[in-house]
């Protein structure tokens, strides 16, 4: 038997889930529904979602609401195709009711964390940020609470030490496909039998503010190390200095303690800048500086010194 269903989704992390099912005999994607195109860059050109342009690629109608909810044409459009499954995976709306109901049989969400733990927007950077060791990612049938519906299956992902949230999403992404299709697949034959969340251990994943990715000297060295993984890139964390921002994307804790005031530039080696924290050492290893690229810190330290 082959399931029709449609490919909820807008950021690239969801991509090897829809090209996966694509791919799969066990299934039909009947469409794609994604984000409308956002200005991009410097001149601020209009740009579609990876979404979008696989299934452009792939000869697969694509849907562009700009609240799905609010436009019923959308709604009946959905309803003609007779889906079996919605699957979404970071589509960034919330779906009506009316909406969810469509399919015949459920609507399953991609939920990149182990539910109740860090439902919302940004569980991945969260995890990290926190310290967590561990997360995962699961499958549950979508309901109109925040991230609250039952539970089908559920996947750890151990976090190392080191791990930055981008690895962390590069992760999620690889091994979202096959639990998908399980769960899928799973509901229909009834060898998985959706469980409710646990209310013990719920807590919010709320979306990353700017002022949030500062550094605070006042931290200590290993809170500033995983809040330089868990934004990497996503914005970054960042000091200034000199009137500049400067970006930190890479950094390592060493357990030692100076004197000296909190942010203070200790030591400039070919190992990176060690910067005083509240409790320990911490070793920037890669910056960008404002209006710069990427660089090693000992270089952009070095340039500090001549």
């Amino acid at each position: 038997m082959t399931l029709n269903i449609v490919f909820f989704g807008t950021p690239d992390i969801g991509l090897k889930s829809l090209d996966y099912l694509h791919k799969s005999d066990n299934f039909n994607v009947l469409a794609v529904v994604t984000q409308p195109d956002k200005p991009s860059g410097r001149g601020q050109k209009l740009t579609p979602s990876p979404i979008k342009v696989f299934a452009l690629e792939n000869n697969i109608p694509v849907f562009q609401p700009k609240s799905i909810r609010k436009e019923p044409e959308i709604i009946e459009a959905l309803k003609s195709l007779n889906p079996d499954f919605f699957v979404t995976f970071a589509f960034g709306q919330i779906l009506s009711q009316e909406v969810l109901d469509i399919p015949k049989y459920e609507t399953i969400n991609l939920h990149v964390s182990l539910l109740p733990k860090y439902r919302g927007a940004n569980p991945i950077q969260r995890a990290i940020i926190n310290g967590d060791r561990e997360t995962g990612i699961c499958t549950m049938i979508t309901e109109l609470g925040l991230d609250c519906g039952d539970i089908c299956m559920t996947h750890p992902i151990e976090i190392t030490p080191n791990m930055n949230c981008s690895e962390l999403f590069e992760i999620c992404s690889s091994e979202s496909p096959v639990l998908l299709e399980k769960t899928l697949l799973g509901l229909v034959n009834g060898t998985i039998c959706p469980a409710k969340q646990c209310e013990d251990g719920v807590c919010f994943a709320d979306k990353l503010q700017k002022e949030e990715c500062k550094i605070d000297w006042n931290k200590s060295a290993q809170e500033i190390h995983n809040l330089v993984r868990g934004v990497y890139k996503c914005p970054s964390a960042f000091f200034e200095y000199q009137g500049k921002i400067i970006k930190v994307l890479e950094t390592e804790v060493l357990n030692e303690n100076y004197d000296g005031a909190l942010g203070d530039f200790i030591n400039i080696s070919k190992l990176g800048i060690d910067v005083k924290t509240a409790s320990g050492i911490l070793r920037l290893i890669k910056v960008k500086p404002e209006g710069k690229g990427e660089m090693f810190a000992r270089d952009w330290g070095n340039g500090l010194r001549n």
